[in-house]
Parts: structure tokens; sequence; C-alpha cells
């Protein structure tokens, strides 16, 4: 099934969608290219309150996108990393049987499958500005990842190693 259906899919159940993922079989680039075009799609989300940001303050977008993109696609990879690996240790603490690939399978899906509300935030962002808006649509993105990873997460647990 292509991501964008798998995608839509999540926002029906989520823990169908991971454990069909972690039925096929372990691919860490595919959970590499999840993590890459979500941060991808974040750094393009981020984009119109850049263009806001630097027509109200007269500063250069170009030194706003490029320490933005440096940050999404070089740096929030790796912290990423480190929160699936943190994940996996808090999981295993609490007597469950979670496999590395496993959680960062959940974290990197949740990601991915929570992008399009992430665009939504960021044309909010750059069209409305600060205000209720926008809080609302962090919130709701907020939410509906925190559901989407939860729901891997609880997947994770039952995997075995």
């Amino acid at each position: 099934m292509a991501a964008t259906r798998d995608i839509v899919a999540s926002y029906r159940n989520p823990a169908a969608v991971v454990r069909r993922l972690l039925g096929q079989c372990p691919r860490e680039d595919r959970n590499l290219v999840y993590l890459m075009v979500a941060c991808l799609i974040f750094f393009v989300a981020q984009t119109p309150r850049l263009a806001r940001e630097a027509h109200v303050n007269g500063t250069e977008l170009d030194m706003l996108l490029g320490a933005t993109l440096l940050a999404w696609l070089f740096i929030a990879p790796l912290i990423f990393y480190m929160l699936a690996a943190g994940t996996q240790i808090i999981l295993k603490v609490m007597r469950g049987r979670p496999s590395g690939y496993s959680t960062r399978l959940a974290l990197f899906w949740a990601l991915l499958a929570s992008s399009p509300l992430v665009l939504l935030h960021g044309l909010t962002a750059g069209f409305v500005g600060e205000g209720i808006e926008l809080r609302i649509v962090g919130l709701v993105w907020l939410c509906v990842f925190l559901w989407f990873w939860i729901s891997g997460l609880l997947v994770a647990y039952r995997t075995r190693s």
C-alpha cells in the first residue's frame, strides 16, 4: 500500500497501520525515509511563517530558510533517533518487549502521518499569524501526533524483539 493511503488509514486506526508495517520485513532504510520525508515536510511547513517573519521584521529570508533547513534535515533526525532510543529504554523498564526498530517505526510513522496537520499549522502561521487559530491547529496536531505515537508504541510494547 502506498504511504499516502497508509497516512489516511492512520486517521482511522493508527495501531492497525503500525501493526501492518511491523509485519513487513524489518527495513531500517524505510524508517529513515519516513523520518527524512517527515522532516522535509516540517521544513516546508515552516516557509510561510518564515516568509511572514522576514517581511514583518525586514530580515533576509535566505538566512532564515538556511537555518531552518539545517535544523530540520540534519539536527532534528538525530534528536528523533535519541528520542526513539529513550522510548525503547522506558518501554523495556516497563517490562515491554519492543525492538529498537519497532519504537523507531512508531515515532517516525507518527511524525509522517501527522504531517498534513503540520502543513496546515504552517499555513495558519503564515497567513493568520499568532493567535488563537494557530494555537488550536497546533493543539490538534499535538493530539493527533500523540494518538498516533502512543498507538504505535502500544503495538511495539507487545511486539517481541
